[in-house]
């Protein structure tokens, strides 16, 4: 059932963030979310995993309302924020274990060393997070967000920092995980957008102000980046 947004509004104080703002993402879709700096980006990922609350307008995902009934949608949702929030001091397995009991997984063991091979993390599964590479730290990220099998994986700047090789292995491992799942992610590296999602929304000001498939974009004069520059001003 993928992930329904209806006529969001959201509003802090008297700036609003998002406007109006309807959006569907079908399942097994990998949808970048392209925008300037304080577009709403993350403003929508943290209404869309529950986060935040919209002021206005319903957010479903996987047919759940996400005000109603919390709960069934966390279950359905893995979230990766842009600043990966991991408790350096723990071993890369020991957190993973501790993220799996959060979600009352049953044979959490299992499940861990299943999500550790899952993102390459196997070399370092040993080690202190505090110990791991940028690269290695953003595999945590994402084997906390798929330790519990989410039909959803939201990813909030996914690549940001990472050096080369590090953000060539990072994109196909979204791609590969994708493959399987609905996915948003967010950035304003228009390359990013290019090598990992299928469908690209534009938007800017709290508003979608671009949507079509990747390669619909990248077919046009100029491709993304003269699409993204016409309809966001950037």
């Amino acid at each position: 059932m993928g992930i329904q947004i209806q006529g969001v509004t959201k509003r802090f104080g008297a700036q609003k963030a998002l406007d109006g703002l309807s959006l569907t993402v079908p399942d097994g879709q990998v949808l970048g979310l392209l925008g300037p700096n304080g577009a709403g980006k993350s403003t929508l990922m943290r209404l869309i995993t529950g986060y935040l609350p919209p002021t206005e307008g319903t957010v479903h995902v996987a047919g759940f309302d996400v005000q109603d009934a919390p709960e069934e949608t966390r279950r359905r949702v893995g979230y990766l924020p842009e600043h990966n929030p991991l408790h350096t001091e723990m071993y890369v397995t020991e957190y993973l274990r501790f993220v799996a009991g959060m979600h009352q997984i049953p044979n959490p063991a299992e499940r861990v060393e299943a999500v550790i091979a899952e993102v390459g993390l196997t070399p370092e599964r040993h080690k202190e997070i505090g110990q791991l590479s940028k690269g290695y730290r953003q595999r945590v990220g994402l084997a906390q967000a798929l330790v519990h099998e989410p039909e959803v994986l939201i990813l909030d700047e996914p690549t940001s920092g990472l050096d080369p090789n590090q953000l060539v292995e990072v994109r196909a491992l979204i791609r590969r995980v994708g493959a399987q799942r609905t996915v948003i992610l967010s950035t304003h590296v228009m390359q990013e957008v290019e090598a990992m999602c299928d469908r690209v929304v534009l938007i800017n000001k709290g508003q979608i102000v671009g949507d079509a498939p990747t390669a619909e974009f990248a077919a046009q004069p100029g491709g993304l980046e003269h699409a993204f520059k016409s309809l966001t001003g950037h």
